[in-house]
């Protein structure tokens, strides 16, 4: 992933305590990890076939970027 940019958004406390939780059992994801290995996967289910997010999950889940 050469470039990349800022997002904002709001969550629900319940979904924030949860990756809270999860990020502490999993050490070496971090908050922009996760988000973007979600938005992603979600772009790929949703969404027509995409080769960039799908290279970006991948890349995402095996931490090449």
């Amino acid at each position: 992933m050469n470039a990349t940019i800022s997002l904002a958004a709001q969550v629900p406390e319940a979904l924030h305590e949860s990756l809270k939780n999860y990020l502490e059992t999993h050490p070496d994801w971090d908050q922009d990890r996760v988000l973007t290995a979600a938005l992603s996967l979600f772009i790929l289910q949703n969404g027509d076939s995409d080769r960039h997010a799908a290279r970006v999950y991948l890349e995402t889940l095996f931490q090449h970027f």
